[in-house]
């Protein structure tokens, strides 16, 4: 029987063998599963359920990490962390590895530390973050992919499955095997319900930034100067490409392969 940690209408459920450290912060209606860990440097938002097995707050994989540095792992509230989940806290002091809120993370997957997940997020089962990965909102990210350290994920992104990402995949695309960049998440966008303009503009951002060879970063530059686009949608996408420390992964069609889905 689950042992409730507060009083009220919404008690916070701890379940027999979970490990629940002093000074961690859950909040009400949360579930802590058996066998789950949950140290000392958590905040947990409301209804946030961690099944068994779970490490969340553990120490980040570092050589150079001091264990007395005081820093912690974020969840948003109504996050749904699955089996042998593991996200580790952040290196620096007074910092955060932050995963949002409505997300769901599927069995055996990582969040290394200094990570920054959006919200809704979906990570499926065995993928692996490494630290100072940044995930926008509503992102998906399929089985078995892996994505290398300081890379960025933009909002509304879908990874293949068992994907190699070493390089910054721009928001709305998909992305699958090595770095390679398919076309835009045409679902997601219908999805999300955005209008027809919107839509078609984040398509003539796509094919400004992968029509033709050239630097990323200079074209979406101009592009931003030319000031042609009004959706904010569309202006995200080109902004995207003025940050970051990686490279970027560009189309088959910029790369000189066949055509995307954008002319769908």
């Amino acid at each position: 029987m689950a042992f409730s940690s507060i009083k009220g209408e919404s008690p916070v459920q701890i379940h027999p063998t979970a490990i629940v450290e002093n000074g961690a912060q859950i909040g009400p209606g949360s579930v802590i599963h058996a066998n789950a860990i949950v140290t000392r440097h958590c905040e947990l938002g409301e209804n946030v359920v961690v099944h068994p097995f779970a490490v969340i707050g553990g120490d980040p994989q570092d050589l150079r990490f001091e264990q007395n540095t005081p820093s912690g792992v974020r969840v948003g509230a109504r996050t749904v962390i699955r089996e042998h989940v593991t996200i580790n806290r952040a290196t620096k002091s007074g910092a955060f590895t932050e995963v949002g809120a409505d997300c769901f993370l599927m069995a055996a997957s990582h969040v290394a530390h200094d990570c920054h997940v959006g919200n809704r997020v979906v990570i499926a089962n065995a993928v692996l973050l490494g630290g100072h990965v940044a995930v926008g909102d509503r992102a998906f990210l399929g089985g078995a992919a892996i994505v290398h350290q300081f890379c960025r994920i933009g909002e509304d992104v879908m990874i293949g499955g068992g994907a190699r990402i070493s390089q910054d995949i721009a928001p709305f695309c998909m992305a699958a095997e090595r770095n390679a960049v398919v076309g835009l998440n045409v679902v997601g966008l219908r999805r999300r319900g955005l209008k027809r303009d919107v839509v078609r503009e984040i398509k003539q951002v796509f094919r400004v930034i992968n029509a033709s060879v050239g630097n990323p970063r200079e074209m979406a530059e101009e592009a931003l100067r030319r000031d042609e686009f009004s959706s904010p949608e569309a202006r995200r996408f080109l902004e995207f490409f003025q940050g970051g420390r990686r490279s970027f992964a560009r189309s088959r069609r910029a790369l000189g392969g066949g055509a995307s889905n954008i002319d769908d």
